[in-house]
């Protein structure tokens, strides 16, 4: 088992956990507890990681609505599945985590596409993620 130490390593299990909801019908609550199981998580790390996921799927059609207002000339559907749930997750991370600034969560977003998604795909994510930092403050947010 390996310890999750870091909130990069944290966002990565998010990640994969966000994968996992969108391709299988388990429950969150059974693939949050997967990912645990996997890796040794200190209580921070727990809490931020349940947090972020639960948010990433709780929000998700507002997220993704957000996401396909800054497409421009190009179909949500066509947006391949990881840098979608990066974007997600990371546009959760700026707008319900007040403790993250949001150039952080910009920047490991762009870390996380770099790895786990194809070459052009940092470059797109840091577009969005810019684009939405830039409306931040005139964006109607659920639950305010």
């Amino acid at each position: 088992m390996t310890l999750v130490k870091t909130r990069r390593f944290a966002r990565e299990l998010v990640l994969q956990g966000l994968y996992a909801a969108e391709m299988a019908e388990a429950s969150p609550d059974k693939i949050l507890e997967d990912l645990m199981s996997r890796h040794t998580v200190d209580t921070e790390s727990r809490e931020f990681m349940e947090r972020l996921f639960n948010i990433s799927l709780n929000q998700k059609e507002w997220l993704r609505t957000q996401i396909e207002e800054r497409l421009e000339n190009w179909e949500i559907t066509r947006v391949a599945i990881i840098d979608l749930l990066v974007l997600q997750m990371m546009i959760a991370e700026m707008v319900f985590l007040d403790d993250i600034p949001p150039k952080v969560s910009i920047s490991e977003g762009v870390e996380i596409a770099r790895k786990y998604s194809t070459d052009e795909s940092s470059s797109f994510v840091n577009g969005i993620l810019d684009s939405l930092y830039h409306s931040l403050e005139e964006l109607s947010v659920p639950g305010e």
